[in-house]
């Protein structure tokens, strides 16, 4: 199994994030909307508190197929630094990975994540929430804390849905087919409304 460089990971984040942001923009506004995105941006935090493993365990029936996917984007921001969702939530070892990227596991379950681009992929007809995909990676998440991150007095765990504050518990945020979810403590980061997701999932 080849090991991804922090540089790798690095790139793979920025390049989502950089050119997965939904936009309803004409192209010659294009200059303009990337310079509103770098401005936004954030960057990775370093060391294992802002990079954390998949230790969690499978969910639902581990089937050596990927099967038929929907996709559904989840950023995690704290102490105004991305959280890295790592590449193999939901698979089974042996895995091979290739420039940080999942391209073979002994098997998938109901929710994976193949890169570290804070996409999921939920098999076809599942009904499963943000907490069952912090479940499977093996990090916390309630309203006072997000993975290892607690919130400060008075401000609770922020979550926002395609663009719009989330009320209720944000573990019980659904992962539905193209959803944009943005988790924060910390300084305030604008969310995403979308996300612009690769054909077929």
């Amino acid at each position: 199994m080849r090991s991804p460089s922090p540089r790798g990971l690095a790139l793979v984040a920025a390049a989502s994030l950089l050119t997965g942001c939904g936009t309803s923009a004409r192209p010659h506004a294009s200059g303009a909307i990337l310079r509103s995105l770098l401005r936004e941006a954030r960057p990775i935090g370093s060391g294992p508190r802002f990079q954390p493993p998949a230790r969690g365990p499978i969910l639902g029936r581990c089937q050596r197929r990927l099967g038929r996917r929907s996709g559904v984007h989840v950023e995690v921001f704290a102490q105004n630094r991305v959280v890295l969702m790592p590449a193999g939530i939901g698979t089974r070892a042996p895995r091979t990975i290739t420039d940080g990227q999942v391209t073979a596991a002994r098997c998938y379950g109901a929710l994976v994540t193949l890169a570290p681009t804070g996409v999921v992929l939920v098999r076809a007809h599942s009904r499963l929430t943000l907490a069952q995909l912090f479940r499977s990676w093996g990090e916390p998440l309630t309203n006072r804390q997000l993975a290892s991150f607690n919130a400060t007095a008075g401000q609770p765990v922020l979550a926002f849905l395609d663009g719009r504050r989330w009320s209720r518990p944000p573990g019980a945020i659904p992962l539905a087919r193209h959803a944009e979810i943005v988790l924060e403590v910390g300084p305030y980061v604008p969310p995403h409304k979308t996300f612009a997701f690769p054909p077929g999932i």
